[in-house]
């Protein structure tokens, strides 16, 4: 089954940075969609007005025909699992909390509450990513947290992108494949702390994956 990976988006400048990892993690086959969280039900023009920042997102993809969904919920985090659950989308990708300095990464308050339990994988761009040429990956990094799906997520991706795979820590990264700890339900993603330094020290794209849930890239 291909993957399906979600971007949440609202054409801000670290939405962006989004829109480039969806991208580079969208090979072949896989269906990438764009949404965006409205916090309320209100007047039909806040509707239109969001259809219209997706329709820019997907515009700026050379994608115009892609997958958009405008969500309402209270709450961004809890807006995009259910809409991932309910698309049995494989990831959630954002970018980086809006303050966040160009070329480093912190996830923002959403993604960090994904990263404490959600159902799908959760990828952050560092800020500034969508700025100048396609990242080029040539090393990517795992901390596989004793969990063989976060290396065979790591290696099916490094296939695809013609890239080598290294233990985090002994090479220059491009990208790092995070495992979630052994305590986490099988099929829910929960950072260690040893992982969640790892992801605020990075400054290359960082991709989460759920405990015993390996991502096929091919």
């Amino acid at each position: 089954m291909s993957l399906k990976i979600i971007v949440s988006y609202d054409d801000t400048d670290n939405d962006r940075d989004a829109l480039a990892l969806g991208r580079l993690l969208a090979v072949p086959g896989a269906e990438l969609a764009l949404a965006y969280v409205r916090h309320s039900f209100g007047p039909s023009l806040e509707q239109e007005q969001a259809e219209e920042l997706l329709a820019r997102g997907a515009a700026s993809l050379g994608t115009p025909e892609m997958p958009k969904h405008v969500v309402v919920n209270p709450a961004t985090s809890v807006g995009l699992m259910e809409l991932a659950e309910r698309e049995r989308a494989d990831a959630i990708v954002f970018g980086s909390e809006y303050r966040t300095a160009r070329g480093t990464l912190k996830p923002g308050i959403s993604a960090h509450k994904l990263l404490l339990g959600g159902p799908s994988a959760i990828a952050v761009a560092p800020a500034g990513l969508w700025d100048g040429a396609a990242p080029r990956v040539q090393t990517i990094g795992v901390i596989d947290e004793g969990d063989v799906c976060a290396r065979e997520t790591a290696a099916s991706l490094a296939a695809v992108l013609g890239a080598g795979v290294a233990e985090y820590g002994s090479a220059r990264l491009d990208l790092l494949v995070v495992g979630s700890r052994p305590e986490a339900p099988d099929g829910r993603v929960v950072l260690s702390a040893r992982s969640d330094y790892a992801v605020e020290a990075a400054n290359y794209p960082v991709l989460v994956i759920p405990r015993a849930t390996a991502l096929d890239f091919g």
